[in-house]
């Protein structure tokens, strides 16, 4: 039983850093005690040691090895990619020698090779593909993909790193070092941004992973169950309720201790699989609400805002003189914006104090964020198809959509 105690400890311990790595960052999460062992693991300690460091040696040990600690935490690397292909690759060695004579069927066996080829195609993809950098020579087409929502994404922005105007729902990354068009996060599995030109690939690499963990462990199971009850007929794996607990986690630690390496990595698989299943749902509902997980904390901003009552709103004529230099064109978008959303830090209407301000009429102090429109939100087919379609045209113009679907409100 010793070993299968050391397994169990090995395996719940690597699934919770897998948890806190993939989930401690999402907004979601961010004032959650999940959020704050995150920040404790990847801020506070680092920050606590460099204190010590300098203290007692005067800051000799960090200094050694600051441009390695630079790189690590500030530059793009590929050590969490290797050690996600690492876990995988293990795992799979350390399985399919176990299992690959069992299988009973050729079918069975041409599923498993394609579920354990397909994350690490779209792993490839996801990595390679150009998330959407916005260069000298892609600036206009990136420009053109979105409109302004004056809410969150205002015309007129230059980026101070990258010195080009900013397309609406871009965002400079400091990893990367260029600004990245729909940027949604920097996504350490991929050594990349998730943007408009790799979201989709993504997506699929979730969507993969989910499907070889969830497979994987039912597989790992059913081998389990099988060879148990050849060897041992009148032991169960499966319990009735009478019989408890105990007996129902004696049987698998029985099954486990004599199948170590298929025990080990069918443990792994069910309680790993949860959590990408998790991280994939939380990708699409995203993409349903019609923003990006960048876009998701500049909401949440507002939200404070709105709360503390310093948000204000007024129309925005969509007959107004527009400056094509910062405000081109987006003929595939079909929605224009129709309010604009400004805050102050004395809770009164903004004032024009010598400068122009955009939109017309008085405005009115919003009391909850339900009032704001998400002009990016099209509904959850179209939002997927901007997703998975390059360019995707919406085929209809605003005069030919629903009321409904000109003003999705933020919920």
């Amino acid at each position: 039983m010793k070993t299968f105690t050391k397994l169990v400890i090995f395996v719940l311990a690597l699934s919770f850093m897998v948890f806190v790595t993939f989930f401690g960052r999402i907004p979601a999460l961010r004032n959650t005690p999940i959020g704050a062992l995150h920040k404790t693991l990847w801020v506070h300690i680092p920050n606590a040691l460099s204190r010590l460091d300098e203290r007692y040696t005067g800051g000799y040990v960090f200094r050694g090895s600051s441009r390695f600690f630079n790189i690590l935490m500030h530059e793009r690397h590929p050590t969490v990619v290797i050690f996600f292909a690492a876990i995988m690759i293990g795992g799979e060695y350390m399985f399919l020698p176990a299992a690959w004579p069992r299988l009973s069927s050729y079918f069975v066996k041409l599923t498993v090779i394609v579920t354990v080829a397909l994350p690490y195609i779209f792993l490839y993809l996801a990595c390679v593909s150009d998330p959407g950098f916005v260069t000298n020579e892609t600036h206009s087409y990136h420009m053109s993909l979105y409109p302004y929502d004056y809410a969150i994404f205002h015309p007129g922005n230059v980026c101070r790193t990258c010195n080009i105007l900013k397309p609406a729902r871009s965002k400079h990354c400091s990893l990367c070092k260029r600004c990245v068009a729909k940027a949604d996060h920097h996504c350490v599995f991929i050594n990349s941004c998730v943007g408009y030109g790799n979201q989709h690939w993504f997506i699929l690499l979730l969507a993969s992973t989910a499907l070889l963990t969830t497979y994987g462990g039912l597989l790992g199971v059913s081998l389990l169950s099988a060879a148990m009850r050849e060897r041992y007929p009148l032991l169960h794996l499966w319990p009735s309720w009478k019989e408890g607990a105990f007996q129902f986690f004696g049987s698998w630690a029985l099954a486990m201790e004599r199948e170590v390496n298929l025990g080990a990595t069918t443990l792994l698989s069910l309680l790993t699989s949860p959590m990408v299943w998790g991280l994939l749902a939380y990708t699409l509902y995203h993409v349903y609400r019609g923003f990006t997980t960048n876009e998701s904390l500049k909401w949440s901003d507002w939200q404070e805002d709105i709360g503390d009552g310093y948000a204000f709103t007024r129309p925005l004529p969509g007959s107004r003189v527009k400056n094509r230099q910062i405000e081109p064109l987006c003929p595939r978008w079909p929605v224009e914006p129709q309010m604009v959303l400004m805050a102050t830090t004395d809770g009164q209407p903004p004032t024009s104090s010598g400068r122009s301000l955009p939109g017309a009429g008085d405005w009115k102090r919003i009391q909850s964020i339900q009032e704001v429109e998400n002009m990016y939100d099209l509904g959850f087919w179209d939002n997927l198809a901007d997703v998975f379609v390059e360019s995707y045209g919406f085929g209809v113009t605003k005069d030919d959509l629903p009321v409904d679907r000109l003003r999705r409100t933020r919920r």
